[in-house]
């Protein structure tokens, strides 16, 4: 078998086993609903509808879709070196919170393009330390990075509840606490002829980067080395410490910038709708695009479409708003199950070639005869 059948044969695989995957959750949402009292072809038809059925409601998941993006790297680049990070919710707050901050030091007294370039910085750097920090208690004192990271989410809705009703609080915020808002010249605009924002641009550039950061550098290339067989990486003499915190800063980088963009182009200040649950779609998101960051922009837009939905369903079946969360958790149960399946089809194994064992050497007396 050659190279080439094989590498179509795995690609094959790593598309029809998620996509699999996400046929089995529609079916057991589908029961879900019919239990629920409602019609599952209708639930369907509405989800297609309310996510991809006109433009204009296809740009409510575009709007979705990009901090679903830049927050599955978080949990994406960190898998390429062996580490299982879900502290994307966390660092995706962090990142709001630090971008706010900054925005509302700076106010009107920079123009708003620099503005925008500092709330973007302050919440990468935000984001990027605090699954750092992960990466950092993984590597130098053997903490679970899974642990670490998901009790990280919980501090930083704590310090995003602490600050926006404390510190932060703009007075004039009475029903639901929250901070001054960002100045409107500082926001960042929509895409023109479009109600979606600059931000899905910013998730498409990221994940192109980090595509090309992985699978076609040097520094990518040992991200996976080490990713593979960290005893094999220590011994070749790659810095794993090194490489740990950089994927690890990189990854929460991502989020942080999510977080900066839900601030500065949806919300115009941070309250608890950041906690809104962008940083658990991006999990979703990962592992269904098998951390493959241009993957994760198709998935992305899966995942978006589903949370876009939400309303269409309330409004039409009398299902709760948060039904598609039911939709979301399903499908990242089967998505993390249909892990076990790859390498089980023989169809995408190579087969083994035989080869004829190699002929004895002739005794000396054949040889004589032969030469005579």
């Amino acid at each position: 078998m050659s190279w080439r059948t094989i590498a179509w044969r795995k690609t094959l695989e790593s598309t029809l086993i998620p996509f699999g995957a996400i046929l089995v959750g529609l079916l057991l949402f589908g029961v879900f609903c019919a239990v629920a009292g409602a019609n599952p072809f209708a639930v369907y038809g509405s989800i297609w509808k309310s996510a991809f059925g006109k433009w204009s409601t296809f740009q409510n998941t575009l709007i979705r879709a990009a901090p679903l993006m830049l927050s599955a790297l978080c949990t994406a680049l960190p898998a390429r070196l062996g580490l299982v990070i879900i502290g994307n919710e966390g660092a995706l707050v962090m990142g709001g919170l630090a971008a706010v901050s900054i925005g509302l030091a700076i106010g009107t007294a920079a123009p708003p393009l620099m503005v925008q370039i500092a709330m973007g910085l302050a919440g990468m750097a935000a984001g990027g330390i605090w699954i750092a920090f992960a990466g950092a208690l993984r590597h130098y004192r053997a903490v679970n990075e899974t642990i670490s990271s998901l009790l990280l989410n919980y501090i930083a809705i704590a310090l995003l509840n602490h600050l926006v009703g404390g510190p932060m609080r703009d007075p004039s915020s009475l029903n639901k606490p929250s901070s001054y808002p960002l100045a409107a010249v500082n926001m960042l605009g929509t895409i023109p002829g479009t109600r979606v924002h600059w931000g899905l641009v910013y998730g498409l550039i990221a994940c192109i980067i980090a595509y090309v950061l992985i699978q076609r550098t040097t520094f990518g290339f040992a991200a996976r080395t080490a990713g593979g067989n960290i005893r094999a990486a220590r011994i070749a003499g790659l810095p794993v410490g090194q490489l740990t915190l950089i994927i690890c800063f990189l990854a929460g980088s991502c989020a942080g910038l999510a977080g900066m963009v839900e601030v500065a182009a949806v919300q115009g200040s941070v309250n608890e709708s950041l906690n809104v649950g962008y940083g658990y779609g991006g999990i979703l998101v990962a592992f269904a695009a098998r951390h493959n960051p241009i993957a994760a922009i198709f998935m992305a837009l899966l995942v978006g479409g589903i949370l876009a939905s939400g309303g269409s369903l309330q409004r039409t079946h009398g299902l709760p708003d948060a039904t598609v969360l039911v939709f979301q958790g399903l499908v990242f149960l089967v998505v993390l199950y249909s892990d076990s399946l790859y390498g089980r089809f023989s169809f995408f194994k190579e087969k083994p070639q035989l080869v004829a064992p190699p002929s004895p050497p002739p005794s000396p007396g054949q040889e004589s005869v032969i030469v005579s």
